[in-house]
This record gives C-alpha cells, sequence and structure tokens, in this order.
C-alpha cells in the first residue's frame, strides 16, 4: 500500500490530477478521511482513506497514484 502524503501530487485512474491537502477524522464515525483539491478547478473533496488505495480494475491499477516529482 502506498503511502498517502500531503503536500504531493497523485493521478486519479480516470486522468485527472489531484494534491492532498490534509487528513481528517469523520464526524459521525471517526472514520479516517483524504483531503484533496483538483488541480484544473481547485475543487476541494474528501474521501474515506481506505479508498485511496483501491485496485479498481483487473489489472491492478489504484486508484490513486502518487506522480513522481
Amino acid at each position: 500500500m502506498q503511502k498517502i502524503v500531503i503536500g504531493k501530487t497523485y493521478r486519479h485512474f480516470k486522468g485527472n490530477m489531484y494534491k492532498v491537502i490534509g487528513f481528517a477524522k469523520h464526524s459521525e464515525t471517526c472514520e479516517d478521511m483524504i483531503i484533496y483539491q483538483a488541480l484544473k478547478n481547485n475543487t476541494t473533496w474528501v474521501r474515506p482513506a481506505h479508498m485511496w488505495n483501491e485496485i479498481v480494475d483487473e489489472k491492478g491499477t489504484h486508484r490513486f497514484t502518487l506522480v513522481e516529482e
């Protein structure tokens, strides 16, 4: 499992680029969440941390992949 790093850029499996801007806890469940921002329009998103490294197809593609800088 890849480490999720604040400030790093990740490519979503559909091609869009996002920057991780923080971590949070869900207020009701205390589930770990990732806060991230789209590079093309600065929209801010949140996603459960367990989904970040999920495999999304039979080829073994991860939902997000770190972009080496």
